[in-house]
């Protein structure tokens, strides 16, 4: 179900008269744009000191986009736009306050194809409760994602090469998966040798207190390099921008050698990968936790900095402690936010649906179980808890991430090398994820069983009332449904197996079945 869809890099705009076709495009791929700017080294620190932003308008006059730009090494800097609309966008207007890149190309045009790409994902208004995302097309793909934390440097525990390769890593995780959590930084394991960050004399460091002085090597060879493949494949590349767990990494949004002024990363973080339509944004993982954490009202801020930064609708939220859902203080500014992200690592499928109910409280926007259950001994899940878990996700309403942990702090979830032998759960998702893409219209649904009388307490479902249902369960005992006015197809989805069986093509009135001996199976009552 993967798009097929490309990137384009343009050409350096150098020496061109003015006017001139920077660029061509396809709608929803990712145009990069080449200036001349001052020069900059090491020690300076252009993130900062660099304002440089581009408007992008198109021929009709609306669309607008305000891109960012970056510094990319040298003398280079670097715009990234995504056109949203077939035909002519126009350079409308370059500012800088480094003089050799202000109204720089001012005038000239980027030409844009139309394509069959689905575009970025923004939370449907229309499903029940907003609960839902859809895509720029229309389109509505369910997302279960995995977990790579610090897969970019390539190393694992012990100062040992873990032997993954970013590029194949991600093309391996978007086969199963529809996201991949990851930072952008070694956090707990770095490379001994490359850093994310400069420090004021311009050496490589790990320290994010220096995260307005990015390395652009770093980015540019790795970070870069997975977002890339991930768009190519178009697997959600979530990016968790402070954390996970090592303190140098979690800096980044104190900030210390910066005054503790975080705009000058954010604002790069927005620049460099803003303009990819795969793309989301979470800002800090476990914000509230670990060292250093941040208070409720400060992560509300900096959502709220990255959000005017950031050029698209990129979905954008952060990633609370276990026991806390949604901090009434991260509503201190309102709005920043687009999604609600909870971590909850649950077993069966009824514990896993009422969570999502209990995280929205009320609140009409999509929710996301980022932490729902690591495979392995690590959190001591087996493979039938991470599936049932994860069906009872989608149950309540959500969405559900994965994550590969033999040990703690070990295995896929941080260091990578995804290999769907060990995390033997992946199969059984990616299963999972095809069927309810093939057959449900989910995205119509809302918790609901009131066809149902006398149901099992095991038992979750979602209803489209007359039109469409689900069930699911993980423990065997029979069912009634009441069905509505007509006949329906009833089919029974054993996700432990991999079957599927049509149970009836002509239910009617009072529906009696059995749910079979499964940790995961999903009953689907279509009206004909």
């Amino acid at each position: 179900m993967n798009a097929k869809v490309g990137i384009l890099f343009g050409a350096l705009i150098l020496g061109a008269s003015r006017g001139d076709e920077a660029a061509r495009g396809d709608v929803y791929s990712v145009v990069e744009l080449s200036f001349e700017g001052p020069a900059q080294g090491p020690r300076n620190a252009p993130a900062r000191d660099v304002d440089f932003r581009v408007l992008f308008r198109h021929e009709s006059g609306t669309p607008e986009h305000r891109v960012h730009g970056f510094w990319d090494g040298e003398n280079v800097f670097k715009v990234r736009f995504c056109p949203t609309k077939a035909g002519r966008w126009t350079l409308a207007e370059v500012r800088s306050n480094a003089r050799e890149l202000d109204r720089r190309r001012e005038g000239d045009h980027v030409t844009a194809a139309p394509s069959r790409h689905p575009g970025f994902w923004v939370p449907d208004p229309e499903s029940p409760g907003g609960r839902w995302y859809r895509r720029s097309d229309g389109s509505h793909p369910y997302v279960l994602g995995n977990t790579h934390y610090s897969f970019l440097s390539g190393m694992k525990k012990g100062d040992v090469l873990a032997g993954n390769d970013i590029a194949a890593d991600v093309a391996a995780n978007a086969r199963y998966f529809k996201k991949l959590r990851f930072t952008p930084f070694g956090d707990r394991y770095p490379h001994p040798a490359e850093k994310p960050f400069l420090d004021d004399d311009g050496r490589p460091t790990d320290a994010g207190d220096f995260s307005h002085r990015p390395n652009p090597k770093w980015f540019r060879e790795r970070v870069d390099l997975a977002v890339r493949t991930a768009y190519e494949h178009d697997l959600v590349a979530d990016l968790i921008v402070c954390g996970p767990d090592a303190e140098a990494s979690r800096s980044v949004l104190q900030a210390r050698a910066n005054g503790g002024d975080a705009a000058p990363y954010l604002r790069y973080i927005a620049a460099r990968y803003g303009s990819y339509p795969n793309v989301w944004i979470c800002l800090a993982n476990e914000y509230d936790i670990q060292k250093p954490s941040y208070a409720a009202e400060a992560v509300a801020r900096l959502g709220q900095a990255i959000k005017e930064f950031l050029p698209y609708p990129t979905p954008l939220s952060v990633h609370p402690a276990s026991k806390t859902l949604w901090a009434a203080k991260l509503d201190t500014v309102a709005g920043w936010a687009d999604h609600h992200i909870i971590q909850r690592k649950l077993r069966a499928i009824a514990p896993a649906a009422d969570v999502i109910e209990e995280a929205r409280r009320g609140r009409s926007w999509p929710t996301v179980n980022d932490e729902l259950s690591y495979q392995g001994e690590g959190d001591k899940h087996t493979e039938e808890d991470t599936i049932s878990s994860h069906l009872g996700t989608f149950l309540g309403g959500g969405y559900g991430t994965t994550g590969h942990k033999p040990a703690n702090k070990e295995g896929h979830y941080f260091s990578g090398k995804f290999d769907p032998a060990e995390h033997t759960a992946a199969d059984n998702l990616l299963w999972l994820r095809q069927t309810i893409d093939a057959h449900v219209t989910f995205w119509k649904m809302a918790p609901g069983r009131s066809i149902f009388p006398g149901l099992d307490a095991a038992f979750r479902g979602m209803a489209w009332p007359g039109r469409e249902y689900v069930l699911g369960t993980d423990k065997a005992a029979p069912v009634t449904a009441e069905l509505p006015d007509g006949t329906w197809t009833v089919t029974r989805h054993d996700v432990m197996r991999k079957e599927s069986a049509v149970l009836s093509r002509d239910a009617a009135g009072r529906f009696a079945f059995e749910a079979p001996t499964s940790r995961a199976v999903l009953f689907h009552f279509k009206r004909n």
